[in-house]
């Protein structure tokens, strides 16, 4: 069967709205998405400019002032240098094209492997945060006792670093909620407002903070040589911290040489860049025994 009316528009519009509703790194409530319409292509680069502080000086009347400053900047460049793709094959995409529920189950499946890869990457970011309570070596534990005292330690680093009080977000392992739930004052912490419920992943507030879960929170592996175990590293702070850009590149229908099939590919690219490293904050945490 010859694919005559495949629309490759229709199937990367329903791509992207799969994703954005299943990331939770990705999405624009944790991380910026500000430079997204400028990238096209696999190797596009993003050069993000970074105005440095502006002293205020005292002003006596009748008296000149100082000479003007200098602005310094800092640029930092956000690279697409993810390519990630699905190829799957179909019995008939006439007939799944004109039953929209059938193209999005397919299609779908095809964005749960693109979100786990995106969501992963943006994620090993947490190695460019600036704050960080414990390590590799030395992660702590959290019992039901202190859980919300570690957010608390966090919500204060950003306080240090002067980073918006408004529109902080933490990402939690699901162990983690588990002993947050057994404390009231995460229980008792209120109703969200709408659109902060609209999040993907949101479970709470605490301690300052939008309170998200992910199993994609990024681990190291357990040392048996020094009897750490698994290390979750934990993710708090504001979204100017770090910026993310997407494209859904390509989508094509095509017959495969060797099976009597209709099949459809994707490419998806995108990068991901810390842009302000003092926004961000990791918690190395093990899960208690």
């Amino acid at each position: 069967m010859a694919i005559n009316n495949f629309i490759p528009t229709v199937w990367s519009a329903r791509l992207l709205q799969n994703l954005q509703k299943t990331l939770v790194y990705g999405q624009a409530g944790v991380i910026n998405r500000d430079y997204e319409g400028e990238i096209r292509n696999f190797g596009d680069t993003v050069k993000i400019n970074n105005i440095g502080r502006i002293s205020v000086g005292d002003y006596t009347k009748n008296q000149d002032m100082n000479d003007p400053e200098t602005l310094t900047d800092e640029t930092r460049t956000l690279v697409i240098d993810q390519a990630k793709y699905f190829n799957f094959q179909v019995d008939d995409v006439d007939k799944i094209q004109q039953n929209p529920k059938l193209m999005d189950e397919a299609m779908r499946e095809a964005a749960y492997a693109l979100r786990n890869a995106a969501d992963q990457f943006i994620a090993s970011h947490y190695v460019d945060a600036l704050h960080k309570i414990g390590d590799d070596t030395t992660p702590v534990e959290p019992t039901k006792n202190d859980a919300y005292e570690y957010l608390v330690d966090l919500s204060v680093k950003l306080d240090e670093a002067d980073v918006p009080e408004q529109g902080r977000f933490v990402i939690l392992p699901p162990w983690y909620e588990g002993l947050m739930l057994k404390d009231d004052r995460f229980v008792k912490a209120g109703n969200l407002p709408s659109d902060q419920r609209l999040l993907n992943g949101v479970i709470g507030q605490a301690a300052g903070f939008l309170v998200l879960k992910s199993n994609n929170t990024p681990k190291v592996p357990a040392n048996t040589e020094n009897g750490v175990k698994e290390n979750y590293k934990i993710i708090a702070g504001h979204n100017i911290g770090w910026s993310f850009a997407e494209q859904v590149n390509q989508v094509e229908a095509y017959r495969p040489e060797k099976r009597f099939a209709d099949a459809v590919k994707g490419l998806h690219l995108y990068g991901a860049k810390v842009v302000r490293p003092e926004a961000l904050a990791v918690l190395s945490a093990q899960r208690p025994a």
